[in-house]
């Protein structure tokens, strides 16, 4: 499974930015998929999962109520709304395919990351 994430780009405070996860891979469908973050001098943290269904999510406490996960696996792919954006969430945004956890080493396929500069 490949991962290319996108969608990244500067926001105001207050705005919106929609990511997108795009899989190629005929297992694609199998797999949950995860958004991670890593701010700058900062550890890589989750932010959210989907299950390979799409009928499970769960959200990181610092995003929940503002971010929304959905996928579509018709076309392959995973959002990430991303509603409400703080200053806090800048960070460079990875997706990531693997086994539903918050925790990196579940997941086998990563992307190569999207920027999102939230400015005050």
């Amino acid at each position: 499974v490949q991962l290319q994430a996108s969608g990244g780009g500067l926001a105001q405070a207050g705005g919106s930015l929609r990511l997108s996860c795009a899989a190629s891979g005929r297992t694609f469908s199998t797999y949950a998929v995860g958004w991670f973050r890593q701010a700058p001098g900062k550890e890589r943290e989750f932010v959210a999962v989907i299950s390979w269904s799409g009928a499970d999510t769960r959200y990181a406490d610092s995003v929940k109520g503002r971010f929304t996960i959905s996928r579509d696996n018709a076309k392959n792919t995973v959002s990430l709304q991303m509603n409400s954006l703080k200053p806090e969430d800048t960070a460079v945004y990875y997706c990531a395919a693997g086994t539903w956890s918050a925790l990196e080493r579940s997941y086998a396929y990563w992307g190569q990351g999207t920027q999102v500069t939230v400015s005050s």
